[in-house]
């Protein structure tokens, strides 16, 4: 299929202007600087039209990546600091007080952040914004729990069932906040969540001693590209349920400055 080259469209959202950083978790219309009515209609619109005015091989996405809520990693990583936690804390699964790995849950703070976004899209579906075509989620468990939550009841109907991917999940290794649950486990959690096919019973990336390096999270980040335009040529919407390193891995693949989501944060790309 070749080699795909990306770039970002920019100027649409308060997001691209360094300016403006940072933003709260869940800016006014998730950070779209319109603020008519019909906003949403017009830059699916204006979408639309560079499709149809697109040279051959080229085509328009919209993206709206969320990162998870605060997770109980997150408290003990504020708690010990980052270079404590990166060189210690972080290979363990807890402190007798807080339990971070494997596989940590959102807490309370995290499941209300997921519902703030929840909030965000009942209000901006009231000014036309569209349930996104299609819905991609991390396996892992805060994630997961946070796409649940903020997409619960906003809409009728969803065109698809929430997508799992192997390759959404954060920078991996070392860090057992980052170990994922089994296939059983994901599945039976979230039942009405579709899990890729390729996508093992047990966590075979994950690894004790190496960690993945930024570059490795953006090719992983640019594999969810090449088979998003390459499966989803039919959905301009899209969403993508993830981590922070994983988003700035995303914003690196498609040549967008990256920046601090913070938990519970959206940006669109």
């Amino acid at each position: 299929m070749g080699i795909k080259a990306y770039e970002p469209v920019q100027g649409y959202f308060v997001h691209d202007d360094p300016s403006q950083l940072p933003l709260p978790a869940v800016p006014p219309r998730f950070g779209l600087k319109d603020d008519s009515e019909d906003r949403w209609a017009k830059l699916l619109g204006d979408i639309r039209k560079l499709n149809e005015n697109a040279p051959e091989g080229t085509s328009y996405k919209f993206f709206l990546l969320s990162r998870h809520g605060q997770g109980y990693h997150n408290v003990a990583e504020a708690k010990y600091g980052t270079i404590a936690w990166d060189d210690y804390w972080a290979k363990l699964d807890g402190d007798g007080e807080i339990i971070w790995g494997p596989d940590p849950k959102l807490t309370p703070v995290g499941i209300e952040q997921a519902h703030a976004v929840r909030a965000g899209w009942i209000t901006e579906s009231q000014f036309g914004i569209p349930a996104p075509h299609k819905r991609y989620c991390s396996p892992l468990t805060r994630a997961l729990h946070t796409c649940d939550t903020m997409f619960d009841g906003v809409y009728e109907k969803y065109e698809q069932r929430v997508f799992v991917m192997e390759h959404c999940r954060e920078e991996n290794g070392v860090h057992t906040c980052d170990k994922r649950n089994t296939r059983t486990h994901i599945g039976s959690s979230f039942p009405d969540f579709a899990i890729e096919d390729s996508l093992t019973e047990h966590d075979e990336l994950w690894h004790a001693t190496i960690r993945e390096t930024k570059p490795e999270v953006a090719d992983r980040a640019r594999k969810v590209l090449n088979y998003i335009f390459d499966h989803d040529r039919e959905h301009t919407f899209i969403s993508i349920t993830a981590h922070g390193g994983w988003i700035t891995g995303f914003l690196t693949a498609v040549g967008s400055q990256p920046f601090v989501v913070p938990t519970g944060g959206n940006n669109f790309s």
